[in-house]
């Protein structure tokens, strides 16, 4: 695996562990503050991953792009759209943040379905970053929910 993307993909949790961190040992005043910008920040990595696959069915060879990637480029879209529910909702007062927590949480350790039938579309050593980057943010993420 390339360096770059492994040292920028390892500086992209840091954010939501520096969440879970106040959100279990933090002052009682920040814990509300730290699982807010939890569920936005997995929102907007969540949104991002979507792109990548937007990305990865856009450079994909064109005969592929014709007819076989319409399920890659339905993916996409997914996570953006969930995203932008789920924290409708939260922000609107009509869900708590804990679903919203949850559903990012998920949406991210599920979203390795969709990495791991990318196959030779992506790099080779698509799925050795993915794997451990999205692991450790869902699981942060539903941590952080049952703070």
């Amino acid at each position: 695996m390339p360096r770059y993307p492994r040292l920028l993909g390892l500086a992209g949790l840091l954010p939501q562990l520096a969440c879970l961190l106040l959100a279990y040992l933090g002052p009682d005043d920040w814990r509300d503050a730290a699982r807010a910008f939890a569920a936005i920040y997995a929102a907007l990595i969540f949104t991002f991953l979507g792109g990548t696959w937007w990305g990865i069915a856009a450079g994909a060879p064109a005969a592929e792009r014709r007819g076989g990637l319409a399920w890659l480029w339905i993916a996409a879209i997914v996570p953006s759209l969930i995203a932008a529910a789920a924290l409708a909702l939260w922000l609107s007062g009509q869900l708590p943040i804990e679903p919203v927590l949850v559903t990012m949480g998920a949406g991210l350790l599920m979203a390795l379905g969709v990495d791991s039938r990318i196959g030779s579309l992506a790099p080779r050593w698509w799925l050795s970053l993915r794997v451990p980057l999205s692991v450790v943010l869902g699981v942060t993420t539903i941590a952080i929910a049952l703070a």
